[in-house]
């Protein structure tokens, strides 16, 4: 099997004369398993489906959108791997410079809310074609969410597209139910109580469900919007979540229960379909597409994650229990990779959002579902987590043993909490042995306690033994390999004092901050509930937050005070903060006096730049 079709001219060669579903994405048509579009794709086709893909359409232009014709069954929607304005923009609002989905990085090929543009595309020209959408953008916009760009409350994405249908979360489970039905003669329009799927309604449904707050008053009140996010946020488990209905003036949109994880076996199927792994020739003699790079040589071993950041979206897109693929199943693709002509010997990564996750934390998630009133890590390790890095390691120890594999890296994130809670150093020992080239990414995010708190995360106390034990084996194996540790700048609840504080053990700790990342607040999470609302939806405590343009490029700043273009805006944060005493030339202060720094100042810029221009100081200074 090839490429699925994504021009008129290969749909011919396949002597199909219409397709049965059309997908339509934001992103260009990369056929390999990290990629949504490919993976509903191969589903539908293995039920015997005949697909179609219209990927990165010109919105502008009506006549892209028809170059297939009307599908028998369905449009199928989705912006993208990304939401299309996090694709689009950067944490300050300004336009991305590069897009990794697109030919060649070049920014432009994909439109501000892509899936209602795409939706709205169709709906002009095919008004009776049913319409899914799908992926994360309408997955985290399913109901009523606050819009960074826009600063405002915006209406769910079911809404504003008209779709007929509303895929969220991971879509297999909800395509192969809709292809049973569908083949049974049932009309799509009708299909309204798949789990995992949304739906406008004129009507209330029938059953047991939830009202959440009208769109108006969560569009009016930051309080309510606060509340009603909490009742969503504890409906996300499969076992325990009932159906929510979310009113609005003239109509409803209804939220099913999330649909049930896949298994072992059925997770072993999904990537084992006939996927390409590549991006489709057609790119090639544009620059091919970067986002294959990183992936096609990585094993993808889990997805779900227990972690429960409050800034990250899992929980409200893959959920928060854990599924794993066979260690079979991963050798046998970590064997066809090998195969590929331009493979070095390097599988690049073996995880998933967290890659030393390899299991439900405890026994009870696969009976009962999550804990809605407690996390399973933080702020303090639940008694019931189950810790065990044995199957991981066997795994790893497997794949290395494979004949033309090299080394095999673990590059996805390691939750370091979980592996310090393990009595069994063994995988702590392999993985700075064997599994690191030269640096460890981490993600401690940051140091002060009330900050960790309010981000979900694990006391300052818990990275810095983990830090102390990494220095440790390393010296033991006679390694001198280091941590690369990302942080979060301007996160609700940091204040510039909280800001210096981490600054300062930066200094004190030796720890670089190349990978900073300023917090964006997208759709879908606890963390951007706090920075428009001013209250922490799980407590309803509230939160203060920097959120002017200065503050937050202030904080930024300080956690890379090293870099000389940073200092004038070091000095101002530091003043403002009444921390003047950070000032001068003594061993503690972050940054020198403005009379005494020009000496200094070109010594440090010189040093400064022979570091960038140095290759593996490179991989280090990339922003994140």
């Amino acid at each position: 099997m090839g490429f699925l079709p994504i021009t008129t001219e290969e749909m011919t060669s396949l002597g199909w004369e219409r397709a049965d579903f059309i997908i339509i994405t934001g992103d260009a048509y990369v056929d390999h398993p990290s990629f949504g579009t490919a993976v509903i794709a191969r589903v539908l086709e293995s039920q015997g489906f005949n697909v179609a893909i219209i990927a990165q359409p010109d919105w502008k232009d009506l006549n892209s959108f028809q170059i297939f014709g009307k599908p028998r069954y369905a449009f199928l929607i989705n912006a993208g791997n990304m939401d299309s304005m996090v694709s689009n923009y950067t944490a300050s609002r300004k336009p991305r410079s590069n897009d990794a989905y697109s030919p060649g990085g070049e920014a432009g090929h994909r439109p501000d809310r892509a899936t209602i543009v795409y939706s709205a595309a169709i709906k002009q020209i095919y008004k009776k074609v049913p319409i899914i959408i799908g992926g994360i953008e309408a997955s985290l916009r399913r109901l009523a969410h606050y819009d960074y760009w826009d600063n405002k409350i915006r209406r769910s994405i079911l809404m504003d597209s008209k779709a007929d249908l509303l895929v969220y979360g991971m879509g297999e489970n909800q395509i192969l139910t809709i292809c049973e039905r569908l083949k049974a003669g049932e009309s799509l329009k009708k299909m309204h109580n798949i789990p995992g799927t949304s739906y406008r309604s004129q009507n209330l449904p029938e059953g047991d469900f939830t009202t959440l707050p009208s769109f108006l008053q969560v569009q009016s009140d930051k309080k309510e919007y606060a509340q009603s996010f909490s009742i969503q946020y504890r409906n996300t488990d499969p076992f325990t979540a009932t159906r929510l209905v979310e009113p609005y003036s003239d109509q409803f949109v209804v939220q099913n229960p999330p649909t049930m994880p896949l298994n072992r076996e059925q997770l072993d199927w999904v990537h084992e379909l006939p996927y390409q792994r590549d991006f489709h020739p057609f790119y090639k003699e544009k620059g091919g597409i970067k986002a294959i790079e990183e992936v096609k040589f990585s094993l993808i071993s889990s997805r779900g994650c227990y972690g429960a950041c409050n800034f990250c979206a899992l929980t409200f897109h893959q959920g928060r229990i854990v599924q794993s693929r066979s260690q079979e199943s991963l050798i046998r693709e970590a064997e066809m990779i090998t195969k590929e002509a331009d493979f070095k010997g390097f599988i690049h990564d073996v995880g998933g959002p967290t890659a030393n996750f390899r299991a439900p934390a405890c026994k009870r998630q696969l009976e009962k579902g999550v804990c809605t009133n407690r996390n399973c890590l933080a702020p303090e390790p639940c008694p019931n987590l189950e810790v065990d890095h044995s199957e991981y390691l066997q795994l790893l120890r497997k794949l290395r043993n494979i004949d033309k594999v090299k080394k095999v890296f673990i590059r996805s994130g390691i939750r370091f909490d979980y592996l310090m809670l393990d009595p069994d150093e063994s995988f702590f020992n392999e993985l700075v042995e064997h599994h690191i080239s030269g640096q460890l990414k981490v993600a401690p995010e940051h140091v002060s306690e009330s900050v960790l708190r309010l981000m979900g995360k694990p006391g300052n106390k818990v990275f810095s033994d983990f830090s102390l034990k990494y220095r440790e084996i390393n010296s033991q194996l006679g390694k001198n390999q280091f941590l690369v540790p990302y942080f979060i700048s301007s996160h609700p609840g940091s204040t510039l004092c909280d800001a210096i504080k981490l600054a300062e053990y930066l200094r004190d700790s030796g720890l670089r901050s190349d990978q900073v990342q300023d917090f964006i607040p997208t759709p879908g999470t606890v963390s951007t509930v706090m920075f428009y609302s001013g209250y922490n939806p799980l407590t309803m405590e509230k939160v203060e937050t920097e959120s002017t343009p200065q503050d937050k490029a202030m904080q930024r700043a300080l956690l890379q005070y090293r870099r000389p273009e940073n200092r004038e805006l070091v000095r101002k944060a530091l003043i403002k903060a009444h921390r003047k005493d950070l000032i001068g030339n003594a061993k503690d202060s972050l940054i020198p006096n403005a009379t005494s720094q020009t000496g200094r100042k070109r010594q440090e810029d010189k040093v400064f730049s022979q570091k960038k221009s140095n290759k593996n100081y490179q991989g280090r200074y990339k922003k994140r």
